[in-house]
């Protein structure tokens, strides 16, 4: 007998529409490029995001059709969020920091029709445009009196705002099948042509579901959200889209990620909650320290993209009172797969045991299912201390790459990571290392990320990356890379004592290179095949 339900389409329209009629006057706040603050409400997003759909239509986009985005995080990039893939068209947001060989290959590849773009792209669009055969038509995310000069580009460059103002907010949002594209996100391709992940309404609007849930990121009317994670990169870690579903404030950043404008921004709009990578959170309490400031009223901070120091955890926790939730996921997850909430029993332990939990990624949310397996293709016990390929699937979970329709990654219905982690008792996922960054020394396997976890625990420290370099003897040995803290006298001797009785003496680096900085990729990850390729003779020069 079959249930005596309503049949609604999952779809990412209903957010706005909802967020239109329950939470209309809830405010969205935008720094632009233009150097302004913008503020609207969510009844102004819907409006406007109306207008945009009736535009795409005027552009003779069709339903499955790919739209392009190269922008910051703010309300213009929001808008079209919803009104391309609210029409039926699918939102293809397109990372700036790629190199323009690779952004090139991406919109080609998604044959994109229209790509809108920030005026601070103007340059990259323009050196782009040359090289590109599908899009007809660029748009600049600004109004006539902000318009950049055109070169390339003078015949089929438009104007975001002439847009809107020459169209309706009369528009009815399609029921287009839930199982229809929403938007696409390519991987950062560190190592070959980039991959493209496409959403479907469903698995966009389930995922959002999940990932406001409390033992998530526990998103509610009550919160001011600033997503520092951008815009272009798997859709803010979805924090858009829950928004919208909670009804919570938005606060957009805009271009200006340093410590001092973030710092900044949370104060004046008191930001309650926060998403970044550790490399943005480096610079903000740098700033923070520095000028002997506080947070007012941010509570939470969710951090993900790399793994969290326990001495990032503990300045947030002890000197200013922020919560870390310390979550990971991929642009295959949509990309939320674990968040570190805290189970009832463990908040009455010693505090040196929660912030081991909290160095662990956490728990897999409601509809992630994982599993972990070891070198004979079975799978291992969850107990804290086997290390095995983490395998995920869940109705978020990519089955296939865009695309490549004859070459599905999953194995047996599981998708590969590429992560070695554990999982223990209570299931708290740990990764101990990406499968190429396991360092094998003698047989034997050495945790590079356990490393790098030690030596951020020095006070000198700023970055740490472990990489295993060729050697005579082992085959590799772990050779530690570090950026000290400006004014910092640290010496190799110094730090490799600092491993005595955290680190068995095999597994304790066999030199330290101090390095003025790391390369970092278009997500904010260090870019640990550069170090590699650089550093990879030390040990034995050719």
């Amino acid at each position: 007998m079959q249930g005596l339900m309503m049949q609604q389409s999952l779809l990412v329209s209903s957010l706005l529409t909802h967020a239109e009629r329950h939470h209309g006057e809830q405010e969205i706040v935008s720094r632009r490029v233009e150097g302004d603050v913008h503020r609207y409400a969510y009844r102004d997003l819907a409006q406007r995001s109306r207008r945009m759909a009736n535009a795409l239509a005027g552009l003779g986009i069709e339903p499955g059709e790919r739209v392009a985005t190269l922008a910051w995080n703010g309300y213009r990039h929001m808008e079209l969020y919803f009104a391309v893939s609210g029409s039926g068209a699918v939102l293809h947001t397109l990372n700036p920091r790629l190199h323009v060989d690779q952004l090139a290959y991406i919109i080609d590849h998604a044959e994109d029709r229209v790509v809108f773009f920030d005026v601070t792209f103007m340059p990259l669009i323009e050196t782009i445009a040359s090289r590109v055969t599908s899009p007809k038509v660029f748009v600049a995310m600004t109004d006539r009196a902000h318009m950049p000069q055109a070169h390339v580009l003078s015949t089929m460059l438009m104007c975001y705002e002439d847009l809107i103002e020459a169209s309706s907010d009369a528009f009815e949002w399609p029921q287009v099948d839930e199982s229809s594209a929403s938007s696409l996100c390519y991987t950062s391709g560190t190592t070959g042509h980039p991959k493209g992940v496409l959403y479907s309404h469903r698995s966009t609007m389930l995922h959002t579901f999940a990932a406001a849930l409390p033992d998530s990121l526990n998103c509610s009317a009550r919160d001011s959200i600033l997503p520092v994670v951008p815009m272009f990169h798997v859709n803010a870690w979805g924090l858009p889209y829950i928004a919208c579903m909670v009804g919570a404030k938005l606060v957009f950043p805009g271009p200006a990620l340093d410590g001092k404008s973030l710092h900044q921004l949370i104060e004046t709009e008191q930001v309650t909650l926060s998403a970044g990578v550790p490399t943005v959170w480096q610079g903000l309490l740098a700033h923070v320290d520095a000028t002997e400031g506080a947070f007012s009223s941010m509570r939470r901070t969710v951090i993900g993209g790399a793994p969290c120091p326990t001495a990032m955890a503990v300045a947030f926790q002890e000197r200013h009172q922020v919560d870390v939730m310390h979550a990971w996921g991929m642009t295959e997850l949509s990309p939320l797969g674990t968040v570190c909430s805290f189970k009832a029993h463990q908040l009455t332990l010693p505090q040196a045991d929660r912030y081991a939990i909290q160095s662990k990624q956490g728990r897999a949310v409601f509809g992630i299912d994982m599993k972990i397996v070891g070198p004979e293709g079975c799978e291992l016990p969850w107990d804290g201390r086997a290390a095995g390929d983490l395998f995920v699937r869940g109705p978020w979970v990519a089955s296939q790459y865009f695309g490549r329709d004859d070459d599905s990654p999953l194995c047996d219905g599981w998708f590969p990571t590429g992560d070695v982690a554990k999982i223990d008792a209570d299931g708290f996922m740990q990764i101990t290392d990406r499968s190429k960054d396991v360092i094998k020394s003698g047989g034997e396997w050495i945790s590079s990320a356990e490393i790098e976890n030690i030596a951020y625990l020095h006070p000198e420290v700023t970055t740490a990356v472990c990489i295993g370099a060729r050697h005579p003897k082992w085959d590799e040995r772990p050779l530690l890379l570090i950026v000290k803290k400006p004014g910092s006298a640290l010496i190799e001797s110094e730090l490799l004592g600092f491993f005595d009785g955290r680190l068995a003496k095999w597994c304790v680096p066999d030199a330290v290179v101090f390095i003025d900085s790391v390369p970092h990729g278009a997500t904010g990850k260090v870019l640990k095949h550069q170090l590699r390729d650089q550093y990879t003779n030390y040990f034995s020069p050719a």
